[in-house]
């Protein structure tokens, strides 16, 4: 009976061992995290936050078990005009002194088709977490001619309101919208 059951522990460790476990660490230099808001209900007006990282780890090749941490500097936030990114850093919105990063952290994904996918997590800045879902493109995973990486891509697109993150109570809906909108081009490749 020992002997059988140190086979199995066996059998099951060899198989639990052949499930390679990879991080994935996005490529900087081709990976945006921006954000569309609509002004005065009429136009809108798009950004990013230029210094951000995301982490993946996973050991399915579809990704299904994906655990995914993201980190911005909030003092990175640009939106090509000087005056207005002083002032979304500012504590009229973000207050990047005092809460200097934002975080993502996901908790599941789940699968819609063989390209999309359910994203869902906790995003926290301004010192508030908030449950998201997000919506997820995959694009393909090519090798890199130029490092010979393995390299996989991906669209996140979602909706979070400002108000659930008590960022910018003092502008109103005609102002500025009280939903954002999240636009995430990320390309992957794995940490060797």
């Amino acid at each position: 009976m020992k002997k059988y059951l140190i086979l199995a522990v066996l059998a099951i460790s060899t198989i639990a061992g052949t499930a390679q476990t990879k991080t994935w660490t996005n490529d900087p230099a081709h990976s945006r995290l921006g954000f569309v808001v609509k002004h005065l209900t009429v136009s809108e007006i798009d950004g990013r936050f230029a210094d951000f990282s995301v982490k993946v780890t996973t050991s399915k090749a579809d990704y299904s078990d994906a655990q995914i941490d993201l980190t911005a500097k909030v003092a990175s936030i640009n939106t090509d005009v000087e005056a207005r990114d002083t002032h979304l850093k500012s504590a009229d919105f973000f207050d990047a002194e005092k809460f200097p990063t934002l975080t993502f952290k996901s908790t599941s994904l789940k699968k819609v088709s063989k390209t999309k996918g359910k994203l869902y997590g906790n995003l926290t800045f301004h010192g508030i977490t908030k449950p998201v879902i997000l919506d997820v493109t995959y694009f393909g995973t090519v090798v890199n001619a130029m490092n010979n990486a393995e390299t996989a891509g991906f669209q996140i697109k979602g909706v979070v309101k400002r108000s659930d993150f008590d960022l910018g109570p003092k502008f109103p809906e005609a102002m500025l919208s009280d939903n954002v909108q999240i636009v995430a081009n990320v390309e992957f490749s794995p940490n060797k």
